[in-house]
């Protein structure tokens, strides 16, 4: 069909493809002329070009003279040949189908060759072994693979026939396609000729575009130097404007700050009126309070006393009664006269004290009344000179007179109020004015109606003569009456109503709404003329429960002089019963009126609505807006217009056409609401009515300020019409006239009278002239000016193109690419011939959108439909330009309908949103990372839609150790969502997988993940991968057993699969170790924990369950427990000093001084609280703990416990070397823990399961009791745990079945036999779970404590000779008195049994020295203590003293202090050390070179004069290890101290200090050593100490150790010398 073209007539195709050149700029300018530009070519075209021009025109003649005939040929021909061009493709491909089903075909047959080659070796193989069983089957594959092959075989024969048969096809089609070459060639080279043509064309056509597209540069120029002038002048108007308003904003910011500061003086005296008001409030409060308790006292005494008289009465009663009985007479009847009689008094005396009020009221009343007389009086004076008295002055006359003689009348206007309260009923006077006001029907006998009985007698006579008011004192009193008649009215109508109005309950049901309901609902007058008497009836029907009343309370005061209700009450009505109402208007105003008709019922006061509506008149169109439609110009056509008046009142219309000069008048821009609404029937216009009137009753209640305000701006409207007098009353608005109104007309009926409620149509004629959009504008104006002038438009289209698409947009909506979409375009035509269509698509779209057929024929008057293909590829968005928005994806493409002899074309647009049908995954690769084959990895991925259009999908292909949730990877996703979903990894077997997830979508579309894993094959299994617990309650404990098993029997791969690591080495076989790796703060215990398993063999593991409350929740129910406690016992401290002082003070003082110390208080105490730690032994923490247990919810807990696997024996790792365990052969155990309530409770002690005996004296015993209940709902067994036999702890008593519900006591006891703190766990086993107690308690015993830390007590260095004391103490802390002893070691008689075992030094190299060392040779204890014995009171502390007296000079005098209790318990051993020097200086530090064990022979004593001589040195050794771990890093110095010290002494001595001094230090330095200090002082009863390091100097050889010595010189009463040998050494280790 693309090659039709060349079948047309050459001039007929040029012509054609003109217009479509010119169409863009045609529809740019529409002014230009297309026949002008072919003129001015053909003048200015040079003579090469017409040249040109004249051998295109020979080609034309030769075209012309083709016949019919020749090009109907040619057009078979051509149809033949894209026929045969078809057959050739198809042919192609199914050879190309047919060829890959042979190859597949073939592949199938080598394969089923291979495979029956295969299992006839397995034949073989089997047949040998003799397994007859797998031969059998062996044997049935080979049938079935035999069979296979011979399908096969006939497939591929099959195939190759066909294959055969479409070649020959094939060959046949390219014979004919040759015989067809030449006709080929000539076509193409026609077309190519009509290129050239079209292209010598497009030159002159783009000459004649470049004039136009000057001409439109000049006409834009033109146009924007207008629009700058115009927008100057728009500039300087604006300036103008914002000037004004400048001026205009700082006279109003001016008003808005007075205004704001006189509302803000406003509001700080409100608020000061409001505090000062709040002030007073408080302060009545407090006076109220005050005077509340006092009056409570008051009627204490009140009630007190009428208690008394009350029984004084009844005594006296009793007493008469015995009186008339004793006569003899009916003592029954006189009491009741009696009682009579006393109630006639008591009314009598209320009725006097009521005629008393009444006369007060009514004389305050004509004062009242007097006063404002004479204040109108003032105000207006009388005209007439003479005064006639009126009725109210000889009233006042005959009250004066008569209260002369009594009392003063009071003027106390609260006495009404005080009538209110006390009085028994209102007056009957009260009564009858108050229903005669509320009637309202006006008489002249209303105050001899109202005042017909009299109170006061003689205030009318029989010839009394009523007198009449003058008509001036009648139009001087107030409306309505009175303020204080308007007062009394309203208090009289309330007592009314407060006695009249009752509740109605029936059945317990009380009754509340509207008591009757009337028919009509709204009672409305419409359409009155004045003069007239309307009358209607309402029906009242009762809807209350039961039997109600109905009263006629009257109407509101602006209707009674139109509005008369004729209602006579029909007495009780039931249920469901009516009574009718008749209302008589007669209208004397001829305006809107509107009220209620008010009844009383025994339920309480409903109204009916009442509305008068005049007549008006209610103007409306049935449209402002009239549409022709299109129009081919030539045509007429006329529509209708209705004007209708739903008014009762009629009036003159107009039609005019709005460009016709008008007066419109000010008054009518005020739209009255008739002329904006439209009617359709009657009903409308009474809602209409009905609003409005609302509307005039609102404007008519508005407050008087409103009033005011209004007729101020009246007067300022009036002042400006006087001061422009030049401006006319009336605006007149001229408007041009319109070039449309010729086109657009009115009917014959432009004008006339339209009556109350009718309507009349008027017709609207429409003939278009010139092409294009028409529209008029027409108004209708009224005679009466209440009604506004109403508008209406009528819009035309005026065509001159017969031809036209009825839907001028195509909508596609929603368009994937790469996806074929189609849909029909209708084309209509009015012409009466036949036409010739040309459908075209712009060239940016033509590769996308296609209009088939491109050319066709419509009939006259029908219709044509073209067949519309889109197809968007995915460079739309370049190819389509301007059409396509890329941001909105949304596709406007004008498409062209040409009609032939017509040069407009008929355009319509195709609307699409082309959106992609990406979906993505993400990521975009997945890494499972190590998963064992015993366990699955899950990981989740997203997948997102891009697309504008929901799309079906689904995961295919999957591996079988993947899988995809939910819904197995398949499912639908919208428009630019994303989902979630699971990838569950299993592996089978130890390998690295790579693999490829696959999702496809409703297209066919792939959208591929990639995905990698490592399967991990573990050494060790477990037998379960997940266990179960049964529902544990909690404290209970519930055990499971999982075995870890190591199967790695063998490095062959033959026997099984060898644990490995992906494609890793496998693991070597031998001894494997696990671990289970708990989380944190989990109820789980695993036992082992820890442990090796060997090849083939399995260890077993037990798991517990024990669930337990979390100690924070506990703790956080157990603080407001302790914060009430301790709130309690502040309280009560609080309130003890105040109880004494509590006569002074009122109540409500004392209650906010205690609120205010509480709260003092209370913060103190809580951070107290909460810094005091929570044992788990506490109440609180008991009480709290079994309040969660019995509130406890049951809940399901899951925990995964990861267990670690390594090679190798734990055992055979060094110290606490950890083994090498492999993060990827971790197993997982998944534990499932549901936990619920406990069966059995503590009901006794708060529900604590911590029971403590307390302190408990050894060989005494005690009680408990403890009462346990069954919360479950059955029995249950019991059974409980053995307590230990030679434990403290018994019980006493025990069962073996517990009801449901029920209780039973435990009887526990505890007999301590010794000093111990014993615990206890005593279960209390069910079906259901474990109940645990846990037992505590204390055996008191004797308990002391010493003062002496570390149980050492060094006495020092003395002189020998002399003696020293030290003291310490012993507190008894038990709650009994002690008895004590002292022993020493030194005096025991079992002391001679040590002495013949080897010396300590000798035995142990640690410990040198004997507990009992040296002793003085005097025979005498070196050590002593007083007291030896006494006893220790509970509480109280002993004071001891230790003496040392050596009697010679030795380092080692020792002896062990114990403290005996009750002559049987050793309580204390303290250790008593000590050292004695002949002089005062003494030197220690050093190591040891001597034994502590003295000589048993005589030590030589030398003369004092002589000791200097013979005295030898004192060797003292220092070792010095320089401890050196790395060469490179220097080590800190070794370092050793020796000690100076001076003893204090009582014998006098020439000097009082010791002096010491090293020698030596120069050469000491030399050789890295450094003393400080090297010389020195030291005071009587110090010592100071020498530090000494050492570095290794720099040509230090480590093999051979440093040795020096250096002499110490001590000076004190005597000189000493001593020789420090420092041997130093460095170390390379520890």
């Amino acid at each position: 069909m693309g090659d039709d073209s060349s079948l047309l007539p050459e001039d007929q195709l040029l012509a054609d493809a003109l217009p479509l050149e010119d169409e863009r700029d045609e529809l740019e300018d529409p002014e230009f002329d297309i026949k002008c530009l072919l003129q001015e070519a053909e003048d200015d075209v040079d003579p090469g070009h017409s040249s040109s021009v004249k051998e295109l025109d020979t080609d034309a003649d030769k075209l012309k003279k083709k016949t019919a005939e020749d090009r109907m040929q040619a057009f078979h021909l051509r149809q033949n040949l894209s026929a045969l061009d078809k057959m050739h493709e198809e042919q192609e491909l199914f050879i190309e189908k047919m060829r890959g089903e042979l190859r597949a075909c073939r592949q199938r047959r080598d394969l089923i060759h291979k495979q029956q080659e295969a299992v006839a070796a397995e034949i073989a193989t089997e047949e040998e072994a003799g397994n007859m069983a797998t031969v059998g089957r062996l044997q049935a594959v080979s049938r079935r693979l035999f069979a296979e092959l011979e399908n096969e075989r006939d497939l591929q024969s099959r195939t190759e026939a066909m294959l055969k048969e479409s070649e020959n096809t094939m060959w046949h089609i390219e014979i004919q396609e040759g015989r067809l070459e030449a006709f080929r060639t000539a076509d193409r080279e026609e077309v190519e000729a009509t290129g050239r043509r079209l292209q010598v064309r497009a030159a002159e056509q783009l000459c004649r575009e470049q004039e136009a597209l000057g001409k439109v540069e000049r006409n834009r120029l033109l146009r924007i130097r207008k629009s700058l002038h115009t927008q100057k002048e728009l500039g300087l108007r604006h300036q103008k404007l914002l000037e004004d308003a400048r001026k205009n904003h700082k006279v109003a910011v001016r008003f808005l700050k007075a205004s704001l500061g006189r509302i803000r003086e406003q509001e700080k005296k409100e608020e000061m009126e409001c505090h000062e008001y709040m002030r007073r409030r408080m302060d009545a409060v407090v006076a109220l309070k005050g005077s509340i308790s006092a009056n409570r006292d008051t009627l204490r005494k009140f009630q007190a006393w009428d208690r008394a008289k009350a029984e004084l009465a009844e005594q006296r009663v009793q007493a008469e009664k015995k009186a008339i009985l004793a006569q003899g007479r009916d003592a029954f009847r006189h009491l009741v006269h009696q009682r009579r009689h006393q109630e006639l008094e008591a009314q009598k005396r209320a009725f006097e004290e009521e005629q008393k009020l009444r006369k007060q009221e009514i004389v305050s009343r004509i004062l009242k009344e007097g006063a404002e007389e004479e204040k109108r009086k003032k105000q207006h004076p009388p005209t007439s000179a003479r005064h006639r008295p009126t009725l109210r002055d000889k009233t006042w006359n005959y009250i004066s007179d008569f209260c002369k003689e009594k009392t003063t009348v009071p003027t106390n206007t609260s006495t009404l109020d005080y009538e209110a309260a006390a009085g028994p009923g209102p007056s009957r006077l009260l009564q009858v004015v108050s229903s005669e006001l509320i009637q309202g029907d006006p008489g002249a006998s209303s105050e001899e109606e109202t005042l017909a009985e009299p109170e006061i007698s003689g205030l009318w006579n029989e010839d009394y003569k009523p007198y009449q008011v003058p008509k001036e004192d009648v139009d001087r009193k107030p409306v309505g009456g009175t303020k204080m008649d308007k007062d009394i009215l309203e208090r009289t109508v309330e007592r009314l109503r407060s006695r009249v109005v009752h509740k109605q309950v029936v059945w317990g049901r009380e009754f509340q709404g509207r008591p009757f309901n009337s028919k009509p609902e709204l009672l409305h007058f419409q359409d009155f003329d004045i003069g007239k008497v309307y009358k209607k009836k309402i029906t009242l029907v009762n809807t209350t429960y039961t039997i109600n009343y109905c009263k006629l309370v009257g109407v509101e005061g602006h209707l009674r002089d139109f509005i008369h209700v004729d209602f006579d009450p029909p007495g009780p009505l039931s249920a469901g019963m009516s009574c009718e109402v008749l209302v008589t208007f007669k209208p004397m105003i001829n305006k809107d009126l509107e009220g209620n008709i008010s009844f009383l019922a025994q339920t309480g006061e409903f109204s009916v609505p009442l509305k008068c509506s005049t007549k008006k008149c209610s103007l409306s169109l049935d449209k402002e807006l009239i549409d022709f439609g299109s129009y081919v110009v030539g045509e007429t056509t006329s529509r209708t217009i209705t004007l209708t008046n739903v008014g009762g009142l009629g009036t003159t219309f107009k039609f005019l056409p709005a460009s016709e000069p008008c007066e419109m008048d000010d008054s009518q821009s005020a739209l009255k609401l008739s002329s904006l609404l439209t009617y359709e029937d009657k009903s409308l216009y009474d809602k209409a009515a009905t609003s409005f009137s609302e509307q005039q009753l609102e404007g008519t209640e508005s407050s008087q300020a409103d009033m005011q305000s209004r007729k101020e701006l009246e007067k300022l409207d009036k002042e400006q019409e006087e001061e422009q007098p030049a401006e006319p009353e009336r605006l007149t608005t001229v408007i041009p006239p319109s070039e449309e109104q010729t086109e657009i007309t009115l009917g014959e009926v432009t004008e006339g009278e339209i009556g109350p409620f009718s309507s009349i149509k008027v017709p609207i004629i429409f003939t278009p002239v010139v092409p294009g959009d028409v529209q008029a504008r027409f108004k209708v104006t009224f005679k009466n000016p209440q009604c506004p002038t109403l508008h209406f438009r009528v819009v035309g289209v005026a065509i001159d193109v017969p031809v036209w698409v009825p839907k001028p947009s195509v909508d596609l909506k929603i368009c994937m690419y790469d996806r074929l979409y189609q849909d029909s375009v209708l084309v209509h035509t009015r012409s009466k011939a036949a036409l010739r269509l040309k459908f075209e698509v712009c060239k940016e779209l033509r590769a996308h959108l296609e209009l088939l057929p491109e050319t066709g024929y419509i009939q006259a008057q029908s219709s044509y439909s073209v067949q519309l293909k889109f197809l968007p590829r995915h460079s739309l968005p370049e190819d389509a330009g301007r059409y396509f928005d890329k941001e909105t994806r949304v596709l406007e493409a004008p498409m062209t309908i040409w009609v032939a002899d017509q040069n407009k074309p008929v355009g319509f647009t195709v609307h699409a949103i082309v959106t992609t049908s990406d979906l993505e995954l993400s990521p975009s690769e997945v890494d499972f990372g190590y998963c064992t084959i015993y366990e699955a990895i899950r990981t989740e991925i997203s997948l997102h839609n891009h697309s504008l259009l929901p799309q079906e999908f689904g995961f295919v292909r999957l591996p079988k150790f993947v899988d995809v949730q939910p819904n197995d990877g398949f499912g639908t996703i919208l428009p630019l969502e994303t989902l979630q979903f699971c990838v569950i990894f299993q592996p089978t077997e130890a390998k690295e997988h790579r693999f490829q997830l696959t999702c496809k979508s409703e297209i066919n579309r792939c959208f591929k993940l990639s995905c990698r894993a490592v399967g991990v094959h573990p050494p060790l299994e477990l037998s379960h991968y997940q266990i179960k617990f049964a529902a544990t309650a909690l404290y209970d404990t519930s055990v499971a057993t999982v075995y870890v098993i190591n199967s790695h029997l063998s490095m062959s791969s033959r026997n099984h699969s060898k644990p490995r690591i992906g494609s890793e080495d496998a693991s070597p076989m031998g001894p494997t170790s696990f671990e289970f790796l708990l989380p944190p703060d989990s109820p789980i215990t695993i036992s082992p924990s820890v442990g090796t398993v060997w090849p083939g063999k399995r260890c077993l593991v037990q798991v517990a369950f024990r669930p337990v409350l979390p100690e924070k929740l506990i703790r956080q129910e157990a603080l407001p427990l302790l914060n009430k406690e301790m709130e309690t016992k502040s309280f009560r401290k609080d309130m003890a000093p105040q109880r004494k002082d509590r006569h002074r003070l009122s109540f409500s003082v004392l209650r906010a001084q205690n609120r205010d110390k509480l709260f003092k208080v209370s913060v103190p105490h809580v951070l107290e609280m909460r810094k005091r730690e929570l044992k788990p032994s506490s109440d609180e923490y008991q009480a709290a703990r079994a309040t969660l247990l019995r509130a406890f919810q049951a809940k399901f807990d899951t925990f995964v416990v990861p267990c670690v696997v390594a090679s190798g024996d734990i055992k055979d790792r060094k110290g606490s070397e950890p083994l090498s365990f492999s993060p990827h052969n971790t197993l997982y155990l998944e534990l499932w823990c549901p936990t619920v309530a406990p069966s059995v409770v503590v009901t006794s002690h708060k529900g604590k399961t911590i029971f403590n005996f307390g302190d408990v004296a050894v060989g005494h015993r005690s009680i408990k009791k403890i009462s346990i209940q069954n919360v479950s709902p059955e029995d249950l067994a019991l059974d409980f745990s053995l307590l230990n036999p030679n434990g403290p702890f018994v019980l006493l008593n025990h069962s073996s079945l517990l009801r449901a519900g029920g209780t039973q006591v435990l009887v526990l006891s505890f007999s301590p036999h010794e000093s111990i703190l014993a615990q206890e766990t005593l279960d209390i086993i069910t079906k259901r779970g474990t109940l645990t107690l846990t037992l505590l308690g204390t055996g008191v015993a004797s308990m002391i404590t010493c003062s002496i830390e570390g149980s050492v007590l060094n006495m020092g260095y003395v002189i020998a000779g002399e003696s020293v004391s030290s003291g310490f103490k012993l507190q008894n802390n038990s709650l009994l008195p002690i008895k004590f002893s002292m022993h020493l070691d030194s005096l025991s008689s079992t002391r001679g049994r040590g002495q013949q075992q080897l010396p300590q030094f000798l035995s142990s190299p640690s410990q040198r020295t004997e507990v009992v060392g040296t002793q003085n040779l005097n025979g005498q204890s070196v050590f002593g203590v007083a007291p030896v014995k006494g006893v220790m009171d509970p509480g109280k502390a002993q004071d001891f003293t230790v003496t040392f007296s050596p009697d010679h000079e030795s380092l080692y005098f020792s002896d062990r202090l114990q403290v005996v209790l009750f002559e049987k318990k050793i309580s204390h051993q303290i250790l008593l050390k000590g050292a004695a020097c002949q002089h005062m200086m003494f030197m220690e530090g050093g190591d040891p070179l001597d034994v502590p064990v003295e000589s048993l022979t005589a030590i030589p004593v030398f003369d004092p004069r002589h000791r200097e001589e013979a005295e030898e040195l004192r060797p003292i050794l220092v070792t010095l290890d320089y401890i050196q771990f790395d060469t490179d890093t220097p080590a800190p110095p070794a370092t050793r101290e020796l000690q100076v010290g001076c003893i204090r002494t009582t014998q006098p001595s020439p000097k009082k200090t010791v002096e010491f001094s090293i020698d030596s230090v120069a050469s000491l330095q030399h050789k890295g050593f450094s003393i400080e200090p090297s010389r020195g002082s030291v005071e009587r009863g110090q010592t100071k100490t020498i530090s000494i390091s050492w570095v290794p100097p720099a040509d230090f050889d480590p093999d051979h150790p440093l040795m020096v010595s250096a002499l110490l010189q001590l000076r004190g009463d005597v000189k000493e010398t001593y020789k420090v040998i420092f041997v130093a050494q460095v170390l390379t280790g520890p």
